[in-house]
């Protein structure tokens, strides 16, 4: 076959249904069928929960009513486990009041369809839930420009992913029990989980000469270092002015210029105290410290978890912000479970556990 008679290789999106009426369930699964996509069905709630933990599916469909588990209960579990991407659910319901929508949408719900459902109907509305989960392409996106800043200094392992993850699990903290809660927007930890990613992504800029020099720095060199918060933050402004309003690109912004701020105002690039550096670049402050402590590289070791802790709280209200610290405190166990899952993959370069010599409450 001549390579213009190629034809692409596609993947069907995977659908999971959840319907307990054997003739419903069948209609449905026949026509997703039919239109091209790769479908796993479930009699019940709880054999739905099951089938999701064991695969990755981006749709569900699921009824209002079954046995075993809700389709509301499904939904809330499926919000708490989502943790490799979002999924779209679309609620088949005879129910059509306001208040019972209100209901399914605080339970997690994406779109609801009345019984009996409208085949193109549900084509139209699954095709729209498709253009939503595109939009993830963005973290995809994100992730990938990163690494190709990241890619110019071989030293750093997998330092983006444990940045993302500490940031998030700061973040989750802080608003679930502090100060900033009621402050912060409903999905601020998922978008600085994508955006801390990009908090170096200024280093391009940064001359080799400089960006991996093994030694120390001199006072001119460091200089020039601690532009890349600069050179990232225009980067990331150039991009705003194409998409004015996006929030995402703004915390970005705000994480690649002030990540390197200090609570007390004795950082870069602008001497920022306090509240004035934005909270997404407080919060990947202490996730950015806290890896570089416990990682080691071509000039250190890497420092076990209590001296990294020690480290933290010794820059409590000068580094750091005493509440973003608390939240680091609330989120030890989970920090030494992301450093141990993320560690390098070269024996010769993994520490002593950190686990060792960590004290916890």
């Amino acid at each position: 076959m001549r390579h213009s008679e190629r034809k692409p290789i596609m993947q069907s999106m995977k659908v999971l249904v959840a319907e307990d009426d054997f003739v419903a369930r069948e209609i449905l699964c026949n026509a997703l069928r039919s239109w091209g996509y790769d479908v796993t069905a479930a009699e019940n709630g709880e054999e739905a929960l099951r089938l999701f933990d064991a695969d990755r599916y981006r749709l569900v469909i699921t009824d209002w009513e079954m046995p075993r588990a809700s389709g509301l209960q499904f939904c809330r579990e499926i919000r708490r486990r989502s943790e490799c991407g979002y999924v779209y659910v679309i609620v088949l319901t005879s129910r059509g009041r306001s208040e019972e929508i209100v209901e399914g949408m605080s339970a997690g719900a994406d779109d609801f369809i009345v019984k009996p459902f409208d085949a193109e109907e549900l084509r139209v509305r699954l095709r729209a839930g498709q253009r939503i989960l595109s939009l993830e392409t963005r973290e995809a996106a994100i992730f990938a420009l990163a690494k190709l800043a990241e890619s110019r200094d071989p030293d750093t392992g997998r330092h983006l992913e444990r940045v993302q993850r500490y940031s998030r699990a700061l973040v989750t903290r802080l608003v679930s029990d502090s100060s900033y809660a009621s402050r912060i927007e409903p999905d601020f930890a998922g978008l600085v989980f994508q955006t801390s990613a990009l908090h170096d992504i200024g280093k391009v800029g940064i001359p080799d000469s400089i960006l991996l020099k093994p030694g120390r720095l001199s006072p001119a060199e460091f200089e020039v270092m601690k532009t890349h918060t600069t050179i990232g933050a225009e980067t990331l402004e150039t991009a705003l002015e194409h998409a004015p309003g996006a929030r995402f690109l703004e915390i970005a912004r705000d994480i690649a210029l002030s990540h390197h701020e200090r609570y007390n105002g004795k950082g870069y690039p602008y001497g920022l105290a306090g509240e004035d550096i934005p909270l997404a670049a407080r919060v990947v402050a202490v996730a950015d410290v806290y890896d570089a402590l416990t990682s080691k590289r071509i000039y250190k070791e890497a420092s076990t978890h209590l001296a990294a802790k020690q480290t933290l709280m010794a820059e409590r209200g000068a580094h750091f912000d005493p509440v973003v610290l608390d939240a680091f405190l609330d989120a030890e166990r989970e920090f030494l479970d992301i450093a141990e899952s993320l560690r390098e993959e070269f024996p010769a370069q993994v520490p002593q556990s950190l686990r060792e010599t960590a004290i916890l409450p």
